[in-house]
């Protein structure tokens, strides 16, 4: 199990820094080479990362699961729903020092550190404002969201202005949750995520050829 674990942390990270490109192909035997792995706990690292959406299997090897851009929109689709009902049982159940809490981190956040941590940092952000509303399938479905989403965020927070952006939108939905406002908080969550899809639209449509050019594979 810790072997099975290290894998596919690994491999995992690979895939959503794109140091391995969606649609480049995978094998086992050049994976236990990269990865210095043996074959039955790389088996179990892929497929665990196929039930995460982000390899599949390509005849007898494997390939990285390419963009799919109608997904990217399912799963807008889907955190809108979900995030914007939990924000509602957060202003009636959260504990007024969790708010605090999570403001505080927030505040801490620097705006020129990488795009990669200013996407992990609010991944983060989601998924505990999630957690805030008591019930832990919110939560665990919003990471779920936010992992598959993973590899095309970075693109729309590659920019301090986009970070800067994301960050007061964070700022003012918590400003709302902290005064218990549920139907403007909802409101707030919902805007900054259909916000945050378009930003990452016009950022792939915009960076396409060059994206494509690296052997990124996108689905439309």
């Amino acid at each position: 199990m810790p072997e099975q674990s290290t894998v596919y942390d690994r491999l995992r990270a690979q895939i959503l820094d794109l140091e391995r490109m969606p649609g480049a192909r995978l094998t086992e035997r050049g994976l236990e080479t990269d990865l210095g792995a043996s074959r039955t706990p790389l088996r179990a690292a892929l497929m665990r990362l196929e039930a995460d959406g982000l390899v599949e299997r390509d005849g007898r090897a494997w390939q990285i699961t390419p963009i799919d851009l109608g997904e990217i929109a399912r799963l807008s689709e889907l955190r809108d729903a979900v995030e914007s009902a939990a924000v509602r049982h957060s202003c009636a159940r959260a504990a007024d020092d969790a708010i605090a809490s999570l403001t505080s981190r927030l505040g801490e956040f620097d705006l020129q550190r990488p795009s990669d941590d200013a996407m992990r940092a609010g991944t983060r952000f989601h998924v505990e404002l999630a957690s805030l509303s008591g019930n832990h399938f919110f939560a665990d479905s919003v990471d779920a969201a936010m992992t598959r989403l993973a590899r095309t965020r970075w693109l729309e927070v590659r920019t301090e202005d986009a970070r800067r952006t994301a960050w007061e939108e964070h700022r003012d939905i918590l400003t709302l949750l902290a005064a218990r406002d549920a139907d403007a908080a909802a409101d707030s969550i919902h805007r900054h995520i259909i916000s945050t899809h378009e930003r990452l639209m016009a950022a792939l449509d915009a960076d396409t050829r060059s994206l494509r050019a690296r052997g990124l594979a996108i689905v439309r």
